[in-house]
């Protein structure tokens, strides 16, 4: 076999023993929060039509998707995000809910970035909520204090949710008549806190001044609540007037119950996905420059799969989060329980019947037979990989008589002598 075949491509990895079981455990923790606060686990398809995520749904570029085509000739995609594929079963399967519809998944999302940096990878798991037919300030609430809560259920003692509108911006491109390219390259400008490149661009369009000043404000209207303020003052615009009083609403309720300690605002917080018609948010914490979760309202986007519901939801990108628990020396505890039996050929019998046994019990057992090569400190490290917590020789005494069997902890710095009676507390009595 070709040795270049033992790699993975470019932005992809393969994930193994403790750290897939750690990951394991943080989805879990991370699903946990979805399911208490009443949503609903749905799937998608890993790939599905290319118009359910083109330009008009105002997901990733097309030259960031995988491609492919099915035996008809259609164009088919890898999901490069979550939400549209939610969008389209919202339009397909609940058309006629009248109440509000709150959905969860766990899922892998593909994007072909054009470059590899910062462990940046091309395929991430993905944890995220939705709800779906609610427009109030109440679901905007209450999706901000899931992203809070998966933060804390994860581990991480630091962290801020930086909150936006995406509405005080539009209001200010509509009245300034910016529209199409000009207010892409706007956005990017803004996305990078690149003051310079705003305002060399905004001198270009020759727009109203006082308008333009605003936007140049955009990328440093950022901080505590008293940006909020700062915001109003620069305009009488009521569509950014609204966008303003709408995260006023929202801190207060986030302040009700603690929560505001997590959380600053950003008015010059945007997306590259153009589907974000309201508050738009961003989960940050050390370690990683990129945020670990994202989200926003987007009212119109079930409306272009021929169902109007206003949506809000966030997504978790758990590779991030991932490494950024590493970086904080954060450990995610995984269960430890179970054992690993080691049988010389004469044993093979009796130890695989034992086993089942155990099994029965709901124990844990990997049974393996005995190689001469190997003593018990490597045996030990076997089991600590796969997540057992003691190795029983079984050529050590008949298991008949469970107080002489001696068991070992996989711990390497474990050093207290156990018996197989010890561990099982007479469960085979």
């Amino acid at each position: 076999m070709k040795k270049d075949l033992l790699h993975t491509p470019e932005g992809v990895r393969d994930i193994y023993n403790g750290e897939c079981a750690s990951k394991l455990v943080l989805q879990n923790r991370l699903h946990d929060v979805c399911t208490l606060y009443g949503y609903n686990d749905i799937q998608t398809p890993s790939f599905e039509f290319f118009d359910v995520f083109n330009k008009e749904r105002g997901t990733v570029p097309s030259n960031e998707m995988f491609k492919f085509f099915d035996r008809y000739g259609n164009t088919l995609v890898l999901r490069p995000d979550m939400t549209p594929a939610i969008a389209r079963t919202a339009a397909k399967y609940f058309e006629d809910n009248t109440l509000p519809i709150k959905l969860c998944y766990v899922g892998n999302t593909f994007v072909n970035v054009s470059k590899y940096y910062q462990g940046k990878l091309k395929e991430n798991t993905n944890i995220g909520a939705e709800l779906i037919g609610d427009d109030s300030i109440e679901a905007d609430f209450e999706i901000i204090s899931m992203v809070i809560d998966c933060m804390k259920n994860s581990g991480l003692k630091e962290f801020q949710v930086e909150i936006g509108n995406v509405m005080f911006f539009k209001g200010l491109l509509k009245e300034a008549g910016i529209s199409g390219d000009e207010e892409e390259m706007l956005l990017g400008l803004i996305q990078e806190k690149n003051y310079f490149g705003v305002e060399e661009l905004l001198d270009s369009l020759k727009i109203d001044a006082h308008i333009s000043k605003v936007l140049l404000e955009l990328p440093q209207l950022f901080g505590s609540v008293e940006v909020l303020e700062k915001a109003k003052s620069l305009t009488q615009n009521e569509e950014c007037l609204a966008a303003i009083e709408r995260l006023e609403d929202l801190y207060d309720l986030l302040k009700a119950t603690g929560s505001d300690k997590y959380i600053s605002f950003d008015l010059g917080a945007l997306s590259n996905h153009a589907y974000y018609t309201g508050i738009i948010f961003h989960a940050y914490t050390f370690g990683t420059g990129e945020p670990v979760i994202n989200g926003g309202r987007y009212d119109k986007l079930i409306g272009q799969f021929g169902c109007e519901k206003a949506s809000i939801g966030f997504s978790i990108t758990v590779d991030s989060l991932m490494a950024a628990l590493s970086r904080q020396n954060i450990k995610i505890p995984v269960d430890i329980q179970g054992l690993l039996l080691v049988y010389p050929s004469t044993h093979a019998r009796y130890t695989l019947s034992y086993a089942n046994q155990l099994r029965r019990l709901d124990m844990p057992v990997a049974a393996i037979k005995e190689a001469a090569d190997k003593d018990i400190a490597q045996y030990r490290k076997y089991a600590a990989d796969s997540q057992l917590e003691y190795v029983v020789l079984m050529n050590e005494a008949t298991v008949d008589n469970q107080n002489e069997v001696k068991v070992y902890a996989s711990a390497t710095d474990y050093t207290e002598e156990m018996t197989l009676a010890d561990i099982l507390g007479g469960k085979l009595s």
